[in-house]
């Protein structure tokens, strides 16, 4: 491998994890880490890492150009809750660094790119359960519409340019290595925190909420598995359906309460119960297992197990 990766928001839930798996495969040297903010030790302390602004067109490609690198995981984003509050530093962040990694990989500056779509592209108006692939997609939030529509440039880059660009639509994820980072199923990762730190955790979204949910290993394995996957068996170009587990907070809690028993939760839904309610409770993703082989491997209870296990010594 004689060119390197560059990640665009490295400092973030899933591009840190990311990061860290990419420098132990192919070296320290060989995976830029970038951010507009500094990250933890574990990101600075270990290889390449840069200040990046990722709406900077000239910033980004004079990174690629320093590092001689072909390939581009674009990580940065304004996540759903955030984006509501400022919706036009959303749309500003969420599509300029994309039309930025797109135009750099259309003028062959890249090969390849990494962008990640969401659930949230989906709406009030798509099939709740089992949602196919090709379905209805009338987002109701700032950070679905940007999602949806970068889902179209990236087809439309790929059919007219060959832009070889590959997405999957994240799930809400969990894991204990970063902070909840502002997103509508973040509930499902703080409540392992308040409930090592305080015993009880109150809900911003309702009892029976189901949403889909997946691992941070299981994300980070997708998403090298799809870039690692020949591009010939790549079909779909707008982005993925992935899928791990469904469940609603009362079912975090059960599973919580298998460890501390005297664990309590509460209801006390916010504004992101309507976001909420506008996502699908089940994805189908078959397309994705038939065309690359994925395969999710965390059920609750062994989330429950990991999360607990490893935040633990944070609370003592």
């Amino acid at each position: 491998m004689k060119s390197r990766i560059l990640i665009i928001g490295a400092c973030g839930q899933i591009g840190t994890e990311l990061t860290l798996t990419l420098r132990n495969r192919f070296g320290a040297d060989k995976v830029v880490a970038s951010d507009i903010r500094e990250g933890n030790e574990d990101i600075m302390g270990e290889g390449h890492f840069e200040l990046l602004d990722a709406t900077d067109l000239a910033a980004v490609e004079d990174v690629i150009f320093r590092y001689k690198v072909d390939t581009v995981y674009l990580m940065a984003a304004m996540l759903s809750a955030i984006a509501e509050r400022f919706p036009a530093k959303a749309w500003h962040l969420n599509m300029t660094s994309l039309f930025n990694v797109l135009n750099l990989a259309k003028d062959k500056k890249i090969k390849k790119v990494f962008w990640p779509s969401s659930i949230a592209v989906f709406g009030e108006t798509t099939p709740a359960q089992d949602t196919p692939q090709l379905t209805v997609m009338e987002p109701s939030t700032v950070y679905g519409i940007s999602k949806q529509t970068g889902e179209r440039w990236c087809e439309y880059y790929h059919n007219k340019y060959d832009v070889d660009v590959r997405s999957i639509r994240y799930p809400g994820l969990i894991s204990y290595t970063t902070e909840p980072g502002g997103g509508t199923t973040d509930y499902a990762v703080d409540i392992y925190h308040r409930a090592l730190k305080h015993g009880q955790y109150r809900s911003f979204l309702n009892k029976g909420t189901i949403l889909p949910m997946m691992y941070m290993d299981d994300a980070i394995r997708a998403t090298i598995g799809i870039m690692d996957a020949p591009k010939k068996n790549i079909k779909v170009r707008s982005s993925y359906n992935l899928a791990g587990v469904s469940y609603a907070p009362e079912d975090v809690a059960a599973s919580i309460q298998k460890v501390i028993p005297n664990f309590e939760i509460s209801y006390e839904p916010d504004f992101r119960q309507a976001i909420a309610d506008s996502w699908p409770e089940s994805i189908d993703d078959s397309i994705a297992r038939k065309d690359w082989g994925w395969e999710h491997k965390f059920d609750l209870d062994a989330i429950t197990k990991i999360m607990l296990d490893n935040l633990e010594e944070r609370y003592k």
